[in-house]
């Protein structure tokens, strides 16, 4: 898997690295027992702090998405994906309202993110 990240997006770069691993897992490109790139070896690739990684590869952890192991690394440990497509159809009609209505895209992610409060 290809990570990249974008220095001059308004989300944090560890944020950035997360959203990618969890589409993957979503999407089925991820699977339970699948190894993550070492976080030094993303670091350097990426050209950032490997603190950066290490800060997304814990969130993930704490969303039980991975299992960092001593010696192995980070490790997909997230059960395969539930089908989404009805949900997908359900985020592109708000996608498709929100464009509809010129609501930036920062601010429709800002209220989803608070209805999954």
């Amino acid at each position: 898997m290809i990570f990249r990240v974008d220095p001059h997006a308004p989300e944090p770069l560890f944020e950035q690295l997360g959203t990618q691993v969890r589409a993957a897992v979503t999407a089925g490109a991820l699977v339970t027992g699948d190894r993550l790139p070492a976080a030094r070896a993303l670091a350097e690739s990426l050209d950032i702090n490997v603190h950066t990684v290490l800060h997304a590869y814990q969130s993930l952890r704490d969303d039980g998405l991975i299992e960092l192991r001593r010696g192995r690394g980070a490790v997909v440990s997230a059960p395969p994906a539930p089908a989404l497509d009805e949900l997908r159809a359900a985020i592109d009609v708000v996608v498709d309202r929100a464009r509809t209505l010129g609501v930036p895209p920062t601010t429709t992610l800002t209220l989803l993110k608070e209805a999954l409060r």
